[in-house]
């Protein structure tokens, strides 16, 4: 899967915006969750689980809806309402 494909099913499954820092032609791990996080998990805790395992060591940023990177402590539920319906 590419950058691009990977960042579009992390956001229509978690409804969470993240970008891979990664050149764009650079596969990784498919994003084959059928469920989105609990909302009680930590951003910390839903990338070391559900995201860095597929990216390959690349860096990755969590946004929040207001374009600011998200703190890792950051409950996902919390996350989730900062963007719009």
């Amino acid at each position: 899967m590419n950058i691009w494909s990977f960042e579009q099913a992390v956001l229509e499954r978690e409804q969470v915006r993240i970008v891979v820092r990664a050149p764009w032609r650079t596969d990784i791990g498919d994003f084959e969750y059928e469920r989105a996080a609990a909302g009680t998990t930590s951003v910390s805790d839903w990338l070391a689980q559900r995201i860095l395992p597929l990216t390959n060591g690349h860096e990755v940023v969590v946004i929040k809806g207001n374009g600011d990177i998200a703190h890792g402590r950051t409950r996902m539920d919390t996350l989730r309402s900062t963007y719009p319906e």
